[in-house]
């Protein structure tokens, strides 16, 4: 096993390389064998299209083309390492199927210019409407499936027929039955019945340019990738005070209690994986909540006073409350080249 300075060192030396530098490829690694699945799925289905994947910045199809951008750490073990320290957690296998299920919804919507037909805006919505990051979402709807979290389906006609299309592709799902009463069926039917017709089409695919970014054309270093991630400004975190007592316990009433403060240190990346999985938001943005947090409990001079499990619960509902509403009160553009997970 290495040893953390070892670790520590290599990992220095790793974010301060240039990814395009770092030799990236799909061959030989985790990558491969998920894209193989993928394309195994399709041939299940009948449909002769296989969509490209290839390395970049973010799961996600650049805008118009038929194409599968993976984020470029999961084909380096080493890279995976760094991306699990700062996200909390990486994609499991199964996590990582369900992105590519859904990006290979936005591939072949993209191929087979899905989105141009009458009928795909009737059942779907008008596929023009202005792309928001941060959207209003209703929960109880039954008008969309549900295949990643955050009620991705509601975020644009474009994300809605993904979503579809990657629960009307996965592997051992009875989607009639799932979605039995559900409005959202006759929507699942409807890209069933499409793709019985486009199932034998082999479609042009699109060569990469730089704008695709692939690995090759990230010319930022690893470190600088993590710079980029949107934050949480809190401003005056003293507004969160009334509920850090609430969660924990002041000194004279649990002095044995460990310190609120290093608790939040301790259980940083847990609580950023829970609440980035929950709230739909980036590592960055759940960090800096966590971080204002403790700098607040220990201002305060709070305690954990029950157990652990409890105090994480508690956490994890408040911080996602917080996340979500500022997810869903704020109306920010998607950037233009791509639409992504």
């Amino acid at each position: 096993m290495q040893r953390h300075e070892e670790w520590e060192s290599e990992r220095t030396q790793l974010l301060g390389r240039r990814i395009s530098e770092l030799g990236l490829a799909i061959r030989g690694t985790r990558v491969e064998l998920l894209t193989q699945r993928l394309h195994d799925e399709l041939a299940a289905h009948d449909v002769a299209f296989r969509p490209p994947v290839y390395l970049s910045d973010q799961w996600g199809c650049p805008d118009g083309s038929p194409i599968i951008g993976v984020p470029f750490y999961l084909a380096d073990d080493r890279l995976e390492r760094i991306e699990a320290e700062h996200a909390g957690a990486i994609e499991s296998d199964d996590e990582a199927m369900r992105y590519l299920r859904h990006e290979a919804g936005h591939a072949v919507n993209y191929a087979f210019r899905l989105h141009e037909r009458a009928d795909f805006n009737t059942i779907f919505g008008d596929y023009a409407r202005p792309y928001r990051e941060h959207y209003a979402a209703d929960p109880l709807s039954r008008a969309h499936v549900r295949h990643i979290l955050g009620w991705y389906a509601q975020k644009h006609p474009d994300e809605d027929f993904a979503e579809t299309f990657a629960v009307w592709m996965t592997p051992g799902l009875d989607w009639r039955s799932e979605y039995a009463g559900w409005s959202a069926l006759d929507k699942l039917e409807w890209v069933d019945t499409v793709m019985r017709e486009v199932a034998t089409q082999v479609p042009d695919i699109p060569e990469l340019t730089d704008d695709d970014l692939p690995v090759e054309s990230m010319h930022w270093t690893v470190a600088e990738h993590y710079e980029s991630d949107e934050e949480l400004r809190v401003g005056d975190a003293r507004q969160f005070d009334g509920d850090l007592r609430r969660i924990f316990a002041r000194n004279a009433d649990a002095p044995a209690g460990e310190a609120a403060h290093d608790f939040l240190a301790r259980h940083e990346g847990e609580l950023v994986a829970r609440l980035s999985y929950w709230a739909g938001v980036g590592p960055a943005a759940v960090r800096s909540l966590i971080r204002a947090l403790g700098q607040r409990a220990s201002s305060l001079e709070l305690r954990v006073a029950g157990l652990d499990a409890a105090t994480l619960m508690e956490l994890t509902a408040f911080g996602t409350a917080v996340l979500l509403h500022w997810r869903y009160t704020r109306v920010v553009d998607a950037p233009p080249h791509t639409t992504d997970q």
